[in-house]
Parts: structure tokens; sequence; C-alpha cells
């Protein structure tokens, strides 16, 4: 697919351009009204393609107090009772959807009790259009979204499925979730980011997670942050692996958006994620 039409579709997805405008421009790249509406399922998720079974595993949905409401999340662990070390799996800026909680279910297959909590939810919760979905992001007040992803380790310190080792991961807007997490979180063993915009470079320093950080070539807005947050993590010795993966775009892991999706790049960055999750949480 031709690139100019991933970035208007990235740009349509993170900054305010509406869906008129975004529909106008991508109908001029694509040459006219029907090859655009022929390109917009290829770009828009579809969450048939979310196939991860929950057979053998343990799930629910669950709730915990936030700051600004009640949260909810999708929880999913192996199904023998026992305690498991925890990843907080984070989504990107459409909410908990079927894709998230596929993603929920992958950790728990590989031996985690994962926690996918919806920052939607004192909203009302994940809208089924996306286009809703990202209006309402645009609404959430940053500081109170980071305290209902804290508070979701208070909640698991009270399951007795949890051995209080804890990990996250998180998805774009996920990803920036991710590093904040392990900003704020102290008892963070271990913080994923895929293609997230980074942290304020000055609260590096009080990371003590060790974290991994997943990046796609194409993504010039994510990127432009790397650089200064790479010097940040060298100068306060922070454990951290950074990985570039050529050729891609943001949004690479999500296999509900054929556009966007590269297999071989989202599945080596997987096995990165579980790998560096053995290694870190106990």
């Amino acid at each position: 697919m031709d690139q100019r039409i991933i970035r208007l579709y990235d740009e349509y997805t993170h900054k305010p351009l509406s869906r008129k405008e975004f529909l106008e421009q991508l109908t001029q790249l694509a040459g006219g009204a029907a090859a655009a509406m022929a390109l917009l399922p290829l770009l828009e998720s579809c969450s048939a393609a979310a196939k991860t079974h929950a057979d053998g595993l343990f799930a629910e949905y669950v709730a915990y107090p936030g700051v600004n409401g009640e949260m909810k999340a999708y929880l999913a662990r192996p199904g023998q009772q026992k305690r498991y070390a925890a990843v907080v799996v984070v989504h990107e800026n459409r909410g908990l959807n079927a894709h998230i909680e596929d993603v929920t279910r992958r950790a728990a297959q590989a031996g985690y009790l994962a926690i996918a909590p919806n920052a939607l939810a004192p909203l009302g919760g994940t809208p089924p259009n996306e286009d809703d979905a990202r209006q309402l992001f645009t609404t959430l007040k940053a500081e109170e979204s980071l305290q209902n992803f804290i508070r979701v380790f208070d909640f698991l310190k009270t399951r007795k499925d949890c051995n209080g080792s804890f990990g996250c991961v998180g998805f774009c807007w996920g990803g920036l979730m991710a590093n904040n997490l392990a900003v704020n979180v102290p008892a963070l063993r271990a913080a994923v980011a895929f293609y997230g915009r980074q942290p304020d470079v000055g609260e590096v320093p009080k990371i003590k997670a060790a974290l991994q950080l997943h990046y796609a070539s194409l993504d010039e807005r994510v990127n432009a942050g790397i650089a200064a947050f790479e010097e940040a993590l060298k100068k306060a010795g922070t454990r951290y692996e950074l990985y570039m993966y050529e050729g891609v775009n943001h949004a690479f892991h999500n296999d509900t958006s054929a556009a966007r999706y590269d297999e071989a790049a989202a599945k080596l960055a997987w096995q990165r994620t579980l790998a560096f999750f053995q290694k870190h949480l106990v």
C-alpha cells in the first residue's frame, strides 16, 4: 500500500483530523471514491481477526476502584489454580477491544496472569465504533488515566493467583503508558513498549524496571523521541533493550489491521517480549 496512505491514516488516528477530511484526502490518494472505500477495511481494524482461543485458560471480567469511577478489565491466566507472575496489557487508543483481549490470552498461554484494564471504563466503556472510541480518548485526563493503571497493581496484590511479580506490555497509547508505569511503579520488574511515545526524559532516573522497546522504522512520529530517550536511559544506567524493525509501520503487531500488520516483525517482537518476561519475572 502507498506509504502516503499509511501516513494519512496515522495522522487521522493520532491527530485532530476529521473523518470527512481523512476520507477526502484518502480519495485523492487512492484515485477515486471506489478505490478509497476498498482500502478502508485494510486500514481499519477487523475484530474477527482476533483468534487466540481461551481453551485451557481461566478468563473473566473484573473491576477495581479507579480515581474517577470504576475501572473494568479483562483477565486471563492458565487454568491451574496457583500463583502466577502478572502482566498488565495496555491497549491502543481504541480502548479494550477484541484484539487486546486476544493479546491478553496470548500472555496467559505463556504462563502469566494477564490483565487488560480499560481506560475508557469510567466513561462507559469501549464504543463499538473506533472513531467514537478515539474521540473519547481526547477527553481523558492523562494523570487520571495513569493513576487508574497504577491502581491495577494494588488490585493484583489482593488476588490469590498473583505472586507479586509484575510486568507490563503496551501498544501505541499503551506503549507510552507502559513507559510511564515504569517511571511510576517501583515494583514493576519489566516493561515492554511497542511503538509508544517516550516519557519525560527528566523522569527516566526513577525507572527501576528493565525496559524493552519496539519501534517501526517507518513510524516517524513516534521515532522522533528515541534519541533523547535512549540518551537518558544510558545516562541513568537503566537496563533496556531497543529493537528497530525495518520497513514496517506503526501498529505492525496488530493483526486486526491488515494494512499495517507485519507477520514476521510481529512474531519476532512477541518472541522477544516473552523471553524478556521469562528473564525478569519470577
